[in-house]
């Protein structure tokens, strides 16, 4: 085990990446587009708005807070710290730094956490039975169940939109690839086969993508590639290291982490790998980016389908079916209403902007109607939840 971790420490000096940054968080965060980054900095988790402006700390801790993981609805993020105790573990905050929880309590070190889609869910990297394993989680911590089980590093976790697939790194052939496995962790089936260092998937919103960094053709670049392995394709090709992408919310940007400026910065670029840009502009070092939103991105005031699907077809005001996993008291939707009154809730698929749910209301005299759901209302279901 010593020498494996040993060769696999020469191999990322050898890139002139630390381990640290290869096993940064591999994201597959989807809100509406131009919401908010999250990365870290100078062991602080920061936020930012996507052009770069508004950078926040949200942690302000003496100890190290690295990263950071949004949760599809731009509500929550997951980050690692060693605060507690100097080990390793997945914390959760509110998005604006409230909130900070410990969720896992090992002795082991855990690493890259990542959201499903739903929020329900958060994949992370442990070192708990002596090498790198993928584990799945509760989004409270609870349940903490081991998906792969192998001698070798399994490593880099990152749920696709629909949250049946998981894609991580491997080198169980020999090599550092991507593979892609069932949520289950049954079925686990390699992608890349290039000896390389192939590192860091990031599904696209629509999940017909996986972005990732590689070495292959230099020191370190940024490539895209069809979910099931097909047609890899380079975007970035410049001397320096560019590692560790992540899918803008609506699947038209990439922001990715790159040292061309002499510092590791956070950049974005159009998903073709156009227009690279360096958004964070700092001179201290700026760690993995992470894409996420707001529940109300765009700032209608209602929590509905143009909050994580710009121009749908769908009339506004409709609450998005996500938000029944955060918000609700079970699986079918049932809530309280300020009044404390139940009312049914059906769900229905709309087809569009990759099968995005709505919520449809029944009873209070509604009939069966679609209807908006405000973020205080939702706040005062919540309150009212047994």
């Amino acid at each position: 085990m010593k020498n494996r971790t040993k060769t696999m420490t020469m191999m990322m000096a050898m890139l002139g990446v630390g381990i640290g940054m290869v096993f940064g968080i591999a994201q597959n965060v989807h809100a509406q587009d131009g919401s908010k980054i999250a990365f870290d900095r100078n062991g602080e988790i920061y936020v930012m708005n996507a052009d770069g402006s508004n950078q926040v700390n949200l942690t302000n801790n003496t100890a190290a807070d690295i990263q950071p993981s949004f949760s599809l609805d731009g509500s929550k993020i997951a980050f690692i710290s060693g605060r507690d105790d100097g080990n390793r573990e997945i914390y959760v905050m509110n998005a604006d730094g409230s909130g900070q929880t410990r969720l896992t309590n090992n002795t082991a070190v855990e690493d890259e956490p990542s959201f499903s889609a739903d929020g329900t869910k958060i994949a992370f990297t442990s070192f708990s039975d002596g090498n790198a394993e993928i584990y799945v989680m509760n989004a409270d911590g609870s349940n903490q169940t081991r998906l792969t089980n192998n001698s070798a590093f399994d490593f880099g976790p990152s749920f696709s939109p629909d949250g049946t697939n998981i894609a991580f790194t491997s080198d169980r052939d020999g090599n550092f690839d991507i593979y892609v496995m069932n949520a289950d962790g049954s079925n686990p089936t390699r992608l890349t086969s290039v000896l390389a260092l192939n590192l860091n998937p990031s599904f696209s919103p629509d999940g017909t993508k996986i972005a990732f960094g590689s070495n292959r053709d230099g020191p370190s670049d940024i490539y895209v590639m069809n979910a099931d392995g097909s047609n890899q394709t380079r975007l970035t090709n410049d001397p320096a290291f560019d590692s560790q992408p992540s899918f803008s919310p609506d699947g038209t940007k990439i922001a990715f982490r790159s040292n061309r400026d002499g510092n590791d910065e956070i950049y974005v670029m159009n998903e073709d790998g156009s227009n690279q840009t360096n958004i964070s502009n700092n001179p201290a070092s700026d760690g993995p980016p992470s894409w996420g939103g707001s529940p109300d991105a765009d700032g209608d005031g209602v929590l509905d389908a143009d909050d994580v699907c710009p121009g749908t077809v769908l009339p506004e005001d409709q609450p998005l079916g996500l938000l029944k996993n955060r918000f609700y008291a079970n699986e079918f939707g049932d809530f309280i209403d300020a009044g404390g009154t139940f009312s049914g809730i059906t769900v229905a698929d709309t087809g569009g902007c990759s099968g995005i749910q709505i919520i449809e209301g029944a009873g209070l005299g509604l009939g069966h109607r679609k209807f908006g759901i405000t973020r205080g209302a939702l706040l005062d279901w919540i309150a009212a939840l047994p």
